[in-house]
């Protein structure tokens, strides 16, 4: 597996993996994705995509299939999506391809995700998750901690900390 930083012809991948992020309960239904990326909270997401803080990663095979992508994004008090911390600290998110989650590809997004915000001087990164998905127990073996809640959702937050290449929170819940 190699991870890359995204490229311009990424997008549909992109909104492709959001979806799945979207929609990770297997016991829902999905709308087609056309119909729903009009949805608001969806559309947010990657409205604007590319500003100043915008950053992803795309996961593929080595012959170039994509198997998923990890994303994090600055917002403002006024305008933000669930796991908004404060306007320092971006939001990340997190799809796979259905074939290959629970196949180590998003621990390994994650964790490229995180040296990308440490790299770039950030000083935490946060998220939204419900409580139900299985994404939650990644995300606390990785260091996240709960910090708050946000309709059915959790956020967490991962303090990069004052040290390059130390997670200051590892292993905390």
């Amino acid at each position: 597996m190699q991870i890359r930083a995204s490229e311009a012809g990424d997008g549909a991948f992109l909104e492709e993996m959001l979806f799945e992020a979207f929609f990770w309960n297997d016991g829902v239904a999905r709308p087609p994705l056309s119909r729903f990326r009009k949805q608001p909270e969806f559309a947010k997401i990657f409205a604007g995509w590319g500003r100043p803080g915008d950053w992803a990663l795309v996961a593929a095979t080595d012959e170039g299939e994509k198997l998923g992508a990890a994303w994090f994004r600055l917002w403002t008090p006024e305008h933000h999506s669930y796991g908004f911390v404060n306007a320092d600290v971006p939001e990340l998110g997190i799809g796979v391809v259905a074939a290959y989650r629970s196949k180590g590809v998003g621990r390994v997004l994650l964790r490229a995700l995180i040296a990308t915000a440490r790299a770039a001087g950030r000083p935490a990164l946060s998220l939204s998750v419900s409580p139900e998905n299985r994404a939650r127990r990644l995300y606390e073996s990785e260091g996240f901690r709960k910090v708050g809640e946000s309709g059915t959702s959790w956020t967490f937050l991962y303090d990069l900390g004052p040290k390059p290449g130390v997670p200051s929170n590892r292993g905390r819940t």
